[in-house]
C-alpha cells in the first residue's frame, strides 16, 4: 500500500513510518510544506495513497498562553480541514483515513465507550470535537476513523520519557489526591491497533485507543515506582499545579474514565492489558 502519514517525524508517527516501510509498504510523509500546497497540489501528493494517517498537530506540553492555545486549535483543525478537502477533491480518494483525537474529548466524571454522546466542556475537550467534525466529512468518500488516544507509553518518546527522570531520582509522587484516572497504552499495541483498522473494514467512526488496566493516578505513580524500585512519597499538590500552570493543571488533575469498547468488540488482542507489564517491558 501507499500510506501517507502526517506527523511522521513524532513519537508515534516515527514508529509507524518504521513498521510501514519494514512491511514493504510506501510511506508518503506529509510536512509543512505540503499543508502550504494549493489543494489541488495537495491532492496530487495523495494520488495513489490507500491510506491517509492524520497525526500531526502543535504540542499541548508547552505552557498554555493565548497565542499558543490557538496554535493548539488552528493546527488541528486547519490541517484536518485541508486534508480533508484535498482528498475529497480526488477522483479515486483514499480508501481509509485515520484522523487522531484524544480522550480529552470525555468529561471527568463517568465512564465512556465510542458510544458516549457526553463530552467534556473544556478547551481540550472543544478541539477535539471541532477536530473530529472536520475528520468526519472524509467519511462521504472513504471510511474513517477518529483514534482517541490515551496516554501512549513508549521508552523513547510520549508521557514515560518526560516522567522517568522524576522517578529515577526519587522524587516520584501522586497529583492531587491522586484519585483522578490516568488511561494509557502501550506503544506496541498502538501500532497492531493502526494495522488492524487498516485491515478489518467494519471498523469506523471513533475508537478509544486505551488499554483495559485502567488505574488511577496513584496507582500509576505506585506501579512505576515498583518497576523503577525507587520510593514515591511526594504529593504534588493541585493548588501549586494550579498556580503555575492555570488552566493546564487540568492535564494532570483531571482524569477520565475511558474503556477500549470497539477494540473489544472487534477481538483485538492487547499484548499490554496491565500496567506493570506494560512498564516492565519498557524499562527493562
Amino acid at each position: 500500500m501507499k500510506i501517507a502519514i502526517s506527523g511522521s517525524t513524532g513519537f508515534m508517527g516515527s514508529k509507524l513510518k518504521t513498521l510501514f516501510t519494514l512491511q514493504g509498504h510506501e510511506v508518503q510523509a506529509l510536512g509543512r510544506k505540503h499543508f502550504a500546497l494549493s489543494q489541488d497540489e495537495l491532492s496530487g501528493t495523495l494520488k495513489g495513497a490507500t491510506a491517509v494517517i492524520h497525526l500531526a498537530g502543535e504540542s499541548i506540553a508547552k505552557r498554555w498562553t493565548r497565542t499558543h492555545r490557538q496554535k493548539i486549535y488552528d493546527s488541528r483543525i486547519s490541517t484536518t480541514r485541508k486534508l480533508v478537502d484535498a482528498m475529497l477533491d480526488m477522483e479515486y480518494p483514499p480508501a481509509v483515513f485515520i484522523s487522531a483525537s484524544a480522550k480529552d474529548i470525555y468529561p471527568a466524571e463517568g465512564v465512556y465507550d465510542e458510544s458516549a454522546e457526553t463530552f467534556a466542556d473544556t478547551f481540550l475537550g472543544r478541539v477535539c470535537r471541532d477536530w473530529e467534525a472536520e475528520a468526519l466529512r472524509a467519511s462521504t468518500r472513504c471510511r474513517t476513523l477518529l483514534f482517541r488516544f490515551a496516554l501512549v507509553m513508549g521508552k523513547d518518546g510520549g508521557a514515560l520519557k518526560a516522567m522517568l527522570p522524576v522517578f529515577r531520582w526519587g522524587f516520584g509522587g501522586k497529583i492531587g489526591s491522586g484519585k483522578q484516572k490516568m488511561p494509557w497504552i502501550h506503544i506496541d499495541d498502538v501500532m497492531a491497533a493502526f494495522q488492524l483498522a487498516l485491515k478489518q473494514e467494519q471498523i469506523s467512526g471513533p475508537v478509544n485507543i486505551v488499554a483495559p488496566g485502567l488505574v488511577t493516578n496513584k496507582e500509576f505513580t505506585k506501579t512505576l515506582a515498583g518497576v523503577l524500585n525507587r520510593p514515591a512519597v511526594f504529593t504534588l499538590p493541585t493548588p501549586l499545579l494550579t498556580l503555575v500552570l492555570g488552566k493546564q493543571a487540568n492535564l494532570l488533575t483531571r482524569g477520565q474514565s475511558v474503556i477500549p469498547g470497539k477494540l473489544r468488540r472487534h477481538d483485538f488482542e492487547f499484548r499490554f492489558p496491565k500496567l506493570e507489564g506494560a512498564l516492565q517491558e519498557l524499562l527493562r
